[in-house]
């Protein structure tokens, strides 16, 4: 699938899930590149359609961009509830087990998503499978004692590598942490992981997100295909 192709249907994906925002509702805006689509959409609904919803954002860069279109955003320790957040994930599988954080927001995405109550992911194709783990997960480290925990990973055969930008400086959260990457090719057990991760001292947050979401719309050639959780 060539980039052209894969943005059509991440396209088509956002501007479905578009349609679930009606007006004076409270939406979690997610992080990613399918998620630019869907507040791209939205801001066009805001400017010709007058749609008129609060927003609430899993990142500094979405902020920007739907303030950019005139819609509101609002910090969520103003809200007393979330409608529904909208947001990519990097690799769900057939029993709603996601993977997120390839863009490093996955302490705020999963703050927003725990405060919704609904769950919309938004994918292209590619991005769902069988067993989830081949994306390396990301975990969300503090920086004091940062190579402490990545020994501990070394040590349990996690192969954690810490994330880098492109000058080669450690890569930082929107909450200043750092960003490990586990690249553990499949995931069998992920509740296990889940629990060892969160309990390992240094660790904020991991990129598990497990049977959480209620539904994934998928961006196929064909146009978007939805799937639903029936275990929600």
């Amino acid at each position: 699938m060539d980039k052209v192709q894969q943005d059509a249907m991440k396209k088509a994906a956002g501007i479905e899930a578009a349609k679930l925002v009606h007006n004076g509702m409270i939406a979690g805006l997610g992080t990613g590149s399918t998620v630019r689509f869907l507040v791209d959409e939205l801001g066009r609904r805001v400017q010709e359609e007058g749609l008129q919803f609060t927003g609430v954002t899993t990142s500094r860069r979405t902020q920007e961009q739907a303030e950019s279109f005139g819609i509101k955003i609002v910090d969520i320790d103003d809200v007393d509830h979330i409608d529904v957040t909208i947001d990519g994930a990097d690799e769900v599988d057939k029993d709603f087990n996601g993977i997120k954080g390839g863009g490093a927001a996955l302490l705020w995405e999963k703050i927003v998503a725990t405060n919704s109550n609904k769950i919309v992911w938004i994918v292209d194709e590619s991005k769902v499978v069988d067993t989830i783990g081949k994306f390396p997960l990301p975990v969300e480290v503090i920086p004091f004692g940062a190579g402490q925990v990545v020994k501990k990973f070394e040590a349990k055969g996690y192969k954690p590598v810490l994330r880098l930008d492109a000058d080669g400086k450690e890569v930082r959260t929107d909450e200043n942490n750092f960003v490990v990457d586990l690249h553990l090719e499949r995931i069998d057990h992920p509740t296990e992981l889940a629990e060892d991760l969160i309990n390992t001292v240094g660790v904020v947050e991991h990129g598990l997100f497990l049977n959480m979401v209620d539904t994934v719309i998928v961006g196929n050639p064909d146009g978007p295909r939805i799937l639903t959780n029936s275990n929600k």
